[in-house]
């Protein structure tokens, strides 16, 4: 009975977000539209390159034209719209690919390197979180804390070049990017491992350290709760109360907490993928703002934001699962 309750609260949180969910994404739209608009780059002058010199002004007129780039800004953007509704996603100026083909290249190298980036993420900010709870004022708690902060500051791009400069130049344990060697001709599972190591660690790295500090402080007041002291009175040991009692209530914010930090993956993914030639969606969404790709960024920055949403949701819906007080008051 009480399961049914709770799908039936879901299924209505879940229908009321998705109601959001359109005119957020025609917000983005108008605003990427608006944008593009008061960029000073020319489009076409990218796409043309070296060449806009010697182009005559007659063909750079008839390709602005038939990209529509002369028409009214509101009629541009019912036409993509429209476009968009039909799964039209239109061509992708600076790779010469249909920009449904582009996507499709290269989401699955992007979810690949995300998925195994969070799954790392969780893992290590949950362990190394707990652990300077337990040892708090110790010399590895503040060897923790103080890598965190230090991490924190620092720019993506600076650690992931210096993690390449250490462990792909110095060392030479690992690739420093792509996805195979430059002289291999196939794709072989134990080739993508070895180069997505240092771009996954690094994306996990860049993204724990909050992460950590929040299950660290989270853990530490709530061992101070009653519940965590008689479980201790009643002679369990320190282990037990620590993984059994003290960091399931710990963890409950941490769900929500893992829900806002999507946007900061998406953006790191981004960097990383650039600064590791992953060939991923992230990193094209870089190449395709350089060249003034219109169609093609606006697709990327349409499913940036729809993944964030869904990031969101999941979130919440998490919660509910694992904290029994929301079954219990209900989900609106």
């Amino acid at each position: 009975m009480e399961a049914g309750r709770v799908i039936r609260a879901l299924a209505r949180m879940v229908a009321w977000r998705l109601v959001f969910v359109v005119p957020l994404l025609l917000a983005v739209t108008i605003g990427i539209f608006a944008l593009a608009k008061a960029s000073p780059f020319d489009p076409v002058r990218q796409y043309l390159g070296d060449r806009a010199l010697t182009t005559s002004p007659e063909i750079t007129e008839r390709i602005r034209a038939n990209w529509g780039l002369d028409r009214p800004l509101a009629e541009q953007y019912l036409t993509w719209l429209g476009n968009l509704l039909r799964g039209e996603l239109g061509e992708s100026r600076s790779m010469r690919l249909p920009v449904a083909q582009v996507i499709g290249d290269r989401l699955g190298w992007t979810l690949l390197a995300v998925g195994c980036a969070l799954v790392l993420m969780l893992a290590g900010s949950l362990a190394v979180g707990a652990l300077a709870a337990w040892r708090r004022g110790s010399w590895l708690d503040r060897a923790i804390t103080g890598t965190a902060y230090a991490n924190e500051a620092a720019p993506v791009f600076w650690t992931g070049l210096l993690v390449i400069w250490l462990f792909a130049v110095k060392l030479r344990w690992l690739p420093s990017g792509g996805l195979t060697d430059a002289a291999s001709t196939t794709t072989s599972p134990g080739d993508v491992l070895r180069h997505m190591v240092l771009p996954v660690t690094v994306l996990a790295f860049s993204q724990s350290s909050w992460l950590a500090l929040y299950v660290r402080e989270s853990l530490i007041a709530t061992l101070r709760e009653d519940f965590v002291v008689g479980a201790r009175a009643r002679g369990l040991r320190e282990r037990t109360v620590i993984l059994r009692h003290a960091l399931r209530s710990a963890l409950l914010p941490f769900v929500t907490l893992l829900g806002a930090r999507i946007p900061e993956l998406v953006t790191g993914a981004i960097l990383v993928e650039s600064v590791f030639s992953w060939p991923g969606v992230a990193s094209a969404s870089v190449q395709a703002a350089l060249s003034a790709d219109f169609p093609l960024l606006a697709a990327l920055t349409l499913l940036a934001t729809l993944a964030v949403v869904l990031g969101s949701l999941a979130a919440d819906v998490a919660y509910v699962f694992v904290d029994p007080r929301v079954r219990v008051l209900g989900v609106s």
